[in-house]
């Protein structure tokens, strides 16, 4: 008697290593054997890990350039009872990888999804940084724009951890150091990799370090939460910044910053202007 029943497809959300090869899971291998189809950032970097496990796979790319198109392919297929793995090239598909219009079309059209846990280099990072891990927030890349990694970074009431890249690692931490010596950071470099590095220390130790010994590879940044009492104080400056730069001079900038919040506009002018607490100016 021949079956009436549909076949049942699903999209399994497979974490693969950040580095080693050997920090991937039983289940996540075994999904990637049974799939009809492993959607991928990079066919040829994944064939690497499928080589090494002796995998065999039929593999389709799904990046940022053609995600909405082969997303409406890959839901066709999972309708038609296929079972689908997506993976990136490291870590947890969606955190700042391709893969999030697939799994939005997979939810609003009731398609069965299933996530694995897995590797993430986020995680990895929080862990191996030594600060706190109760209250810890993820943007992703530091933006490229001054002010708003200016803004980001020191209005952070949590543990911050960030993807950066190399090149501009240095400029990120002296930006930092400039702004509040003291605070504590850790620098996560070709984390399970073989040449693995996670450097902690003050912003200024770190931005000294990384001057004069410029990183490669891939780096995450976890940065410390604003001290108690800077909070303030860096909003204000934030404020007067934006002020300043909307044509309104830094002194009375300060001034009007100043009676908002209650920090002084001496301390204010004096840290825009280079000039320290000098009330006679």
């Amino acid at each position: 008697m021949t079956s009436t029943v549909a076949p049942v497809g699903r999209l399994v959300v497979c974490p693969t290593p950040i580095g080693n090869l050997e920090d991937v899971t039983l289940r996540v291998l075994e999904t990637l054997r049974q799939a009809d189809l492993v959607a991928c950032e990079d066919t040829r970097h994944t064939r690497v890990l499928l080589d090494r496990h002796g995998i065999s796979a039929r593999l389709v790319s799904l990046h940022e350039h053609n995600e909405r198109a082969r997303s409406a392919e890959l839901i066709g297929r999972i309708r038609g009872g296929a079972v689908v793995a997506l993976v990136s090239d490291a870590g947890t598909p969606l955190v700042s990888d391709p893969g999030f219009a697939l799994v939005r079309r997979c939810l609003e059209e009731g398609i069965a999804l299933e996530v694995l846990p897995g590797p993430s280099a986020v995680l990895t990072a929080l862990v191996a940084s030594g600060l706190p891990a109760e209250r810890w927030r993820f943007v992703g890349f530091l933006p490229r724009k001054h002010a708003e990694r200016e803004r980001l970074l020191e209005r952070a009431e949590e543990t911050l951890v960030a993807f950066e890249s190399p090149r501009r690692l240095a400029g990120t931490l002296a930006h930092l150091a400039e702004r509040d010596p003291e605070r504590p950071l850790a620098v996560c470099r070709e984390l399970t990799k073989l040449h693995e590095e996670v450097r902690r220390g003050s912003a200024a130790d770190l931005a000294e370090h990384y001057r004069e010994s410029p990183a490669r590879g891939e780096v995450v940044v976890v940065v410390g939460a604003v001290a108690p009492g800077q909070g303030a104080r860096s909003e204000a400056l934030s404020a007067v910044r934006e002020l300043v730069d909307a044509g309104v001079r830094v002194r009375a900038a300060a001034t009007i910053v100043a009676r908002l919040t209650g920090v002084g506009a001496n301390e204010l002018y004096g840290e825009l202007t280079g000039r320290g607490d000098d009330t006679t100016r």
